[in-house]
């Protein structure tokens, strides 16, 4: 038993005692996600707790959401912009600053198209320079993710393998010499749009689910109308609609509203 202690200690397979993220004040979050967009929707009453609590929270997101329109005028670069304008009108009502949300600038749909080793090295420098207490990203494991979402699969395992990365100094020892980024191992992983038997941590966000509609409803071009024909703004019938889908599809735990994840600490070599 105590050979078989050793080993998971030093393989860093046994598991701290994980944070309460709903009291965590004064630390530093660092989420990524494939799309503008995925961050209020799936996280948002979360990000907006984490906020109110003082903490740093920098959103990294993999692609400019180029191409999900099915507008005949739209244009790619068009979206573009659209897409960075919703992500930073979303985030302002989570108290995000624009100035914390780092675009990589990959175009949606072809991430897994992008050389990976590029993309975990991207990954690997902001982790070493942000030196976060929790990273946040979508969950490779979960169904959509594993079977029609390519943008959510690559992220999911990209980070992982940047989380990896990070901690040991012979992975990219340039940023050390260049840059002087020290290795950093990352304490805490929270995986969003995990499957529900999966879950096994969950964020009460009573007091937040106004910002957490808030914040989705700045994505007007995700929604209908405008995803077929773009405008900027809302009928009155169609912000109801929308507001409605918002609500029915917010979790429910033990009488509250809650957000669902799956949560590691240390790197889960298992």
């Amino acid at each position: 038993m105590r050979i078989v202690l050793a080993m998971l200690l030093a393989a860093g397979c046994i598991f701290s005692q994980a944070p309460n993220i709903e009291t965590m004040k004064g630390k530093t979050v660092l989420l990524f996600t494939p799309h503008p967009d995925d961050d209020a929707f799936c996280c948002g009453g979360t990000l907006a707790l984490l906020r109110e609590n003082g903490n740093k929270v920098y959103i990294v997101i993999y692609t400019n959401d180029d191409k999900g329109s099915y507008d005949p005028d739209m244009t790619s670069e068009r979206l573009a912009r659209i897409r960075k304008s919703e992500e930073e009108a979303g985030n302002r009502v989570l108290g995000i600053p624009k100035e914390n949300v780092l675009w990589l600038g990959h175009h949606d749909g072809m991430l897994e198209y992008v050389e990976p080793k590029h993309l975990v090295e991207q990954a690997t420098e902001i982790i070493r320079r942000h030196r976060p207490d929790v990273v946040m990203s979508v969950d490779p494991g979960g169904d959509h993710a594993r079977w029609h979402k390519t943008d959510h699969r690559a992220a999911g395992m990209i980070t992982l393998d940047a989380i990896r990365a990070a901690e040991w100094h012979l992975y990219f020892p340039n940023q050390r010499l260049q840059l002087g980024l020290e290795p950093y191992r990352v304490p805490v992983f929270l995986f969003f749009y995990t499957l529900a038997r999966e879950a096994n941590y969950w964020v009460n966000i009573d007091r937040f689910v106004e910002k957490k509609i808030e914040a989705a409803l700045a994505h007007v071009s995700q929604f209908e109308p405008a995803v077929n024909k773009y405008r900027a703004d809302w009928t009155a019938a169609d912000l109801s609609k929308a507001r409605a889908e918002l609500m029915a599809a917010m979790k429910k735990r033990n009488g509250h509203t809650v957000e669902a994840y799956r949560l590691a600490t240390e790197f889960n070599q298992q």
